[in-house]
């Protein structure tokens, strides 16, 4: 998931790449069958065993050569911004974050997945990371990972209270208003809500639970117009400022980020919290080592995101990866990329990574695994949370979008129904019309 920083529009920056010569050293092509791999930081090394069974079953068709982006998300998608502004006939396979498939296609960086390709990467595949890896029709990444955020709660405190999270009509005003019967050294929700991407994550998942957009006409491509001034973004402010208001939220929730929050969960300070699925594997991880902990662990409940309308079903966040293919990749190696796309991102690969990582497949079948179910119980669960979620806008403007939310409703105690999503509306509108955002 990406932490975006104030940048300039594309346009600019790429001008500025194209005006700074050391900058522009463009890769040398390694040879008719070498494939550059620009994958994520993995100290698991489940990615390069991935790979080797890849380079095995090409039999020489191929070999991917790999090479590691920075750590964070935003170091990431500045490296290959500067190499594919660059023209760099090396970026041939890409990792690239869930959001990144409008910017990347608009540029022209990526080629899109047709015919044989485009069947092999949608095969199975769940609607929330198809919808993420589409520009205007057109399939411009295959999905490689996915990832929901779950409603994690202590099933001892919620029974006690008399609460059921995992009801099909739990909503919002449920969450927030249970803390007040829970026990006050454990009332806290846990919610990221640091000015980061993580709190557009909250945001974006409220008002599409309440059956809007941030963006409207997204089908459009750039044509896209603010949707945040709406029913559906007062709804969303309404919910925040009841939560800053109530028992529910911890002290620090202006500065919350994914580890903190669990490490609240964890040490028994909150009741509940919206995190991802990684946090179950740590915590199995931790209760085999430490026994005062398993209790604890073995008290973790979990349920779908909340409603915003007990009536309406909610639009989960969604996060993951997928894999591009370079638009500078030479000519002759194109096809050969196109099918080391689909080894690293094939049904096996995915089931690899999520026994390994417990980083949720793209595809449906893999949930129904015995191995899998086994191992993450909630494995159905997350299923339906993925088919069923709701992108982050889809634009090639999403870094200033971005931006312009953080910067409006951050902190969480500033938002006001009245004020805070006409001032979102105005603040993106400005970014869609080209103007820049520092």
């Amino acid at each position: 998931m990406s932490h975006p920083r104030p940048r300039q529009k594309l346009a600019l920056f790429v001008a500025a790449l194209v005006a700074a010569p050391t900058l522009v050293a463009c890769g040398s092509d390694d040879g008719a069958n070498v494939l550059t791999f620009w994958q994520s930081p993995d100290s698991s090394g489940v990615v390069g065993k991935i790979v080797d069974q890849c380079n095995q079953q090409a039999n020489g068709r191929y070999v991917i050569r790999r090479e590691t982006l920075p750590n964070s998300a935003d170091a990431q998608r500045e490296q290959l911004v500067r190499r594919l502004a660059a023209k760099d006939k090396t970026m041939n396979v890409l990792f690239m974050d869930v959001i990144w498939a409008p910017e990347f296609a608009e540029a022209k960086w990526i080629l899109p997945f047709e015919g044989e390709d485009e069947a092999k990467a949608t095969d199975d595949i769940l609607q929330g990371p198809k919808e993420s890896a589409t520009w205007k029709g057109k399939l411009y990444a295959a999905p490689f990972s996915s990832n929901s955020q779950l409603l994690w709660y202590r099933k001892s405190l919620a029974k006690q209270a008399g609460i059921d999270p995992t009801a099909e009509n739990f909503t919002w005003d449920d969450l927030i208003d249970a803390s007040s019967k829970m026990p006050e050294n454990s009332r806290f929700v846990e919610i990221q809500a640091n000015r980061y991407e993580g709190y557009m994550v909250w945001i974006n998942g409220l008002i599409s639970s309440a059956g809007g957009s941030i963006l409207e006409n997204t089908d459009a491509g750039t044509n896209a117009k603010p949707g945040v001034n709406s029913d559906a973004g007062r709804r969303a402010a309404e919910i925040i400022q009841k939560f800053v208001d109530s028992p529910a939220a911890d002290f620090g929730l202006s500065t919350a980020i994914e580890e903190t929050t669990r490490a609240a969960f964890q040490n028994g300070n909150a009741w509940a919290m919206l995190n991802w699925p990684y946090i179950y594997g740590l915590g199995s991880e931790n209760a085999g080592k430490d026994a005062n902990f398993k209790p604890i662990f073995e008290d973790y409940g979990w349920a779908r995101y909340p409603r915003v309308d007990a009536n309406t079903p909610s639009a989960p966040p969604i996060g993951g990866a997928m894999i591009g293919v370079g638009a500078y990749t030479p000519e002759p190696k194109r096809k050969l990329a196109f099918e080391a796309a689909a080894c690293i991102t094939s049904p096996e690969s995915q089931k690899q990574r999520m026994d390994t990582l417990g980083e949720p497949a793209t595809r449906a079948s893999i949930y129904d695994d015995p191995g899998i179910l086994a191992k993450y119980p909630f494995a159905p669960l997350i299923r339906d949370s993925i088919d069923q979620a709701a992108p982050r806008p889809l634009t090639p403007f999403y870094n200033d979008v971005t931006i312009a939310i953080q910067r409006t409703w951050h902190p969480p105690g500033s938002v006001n129904p009245n004020k805070t999503p006409k001032e979102s509306n105005d603040l993106i509108s400005k970014a869609l019309k080209g103007k820049v955002l520092i």
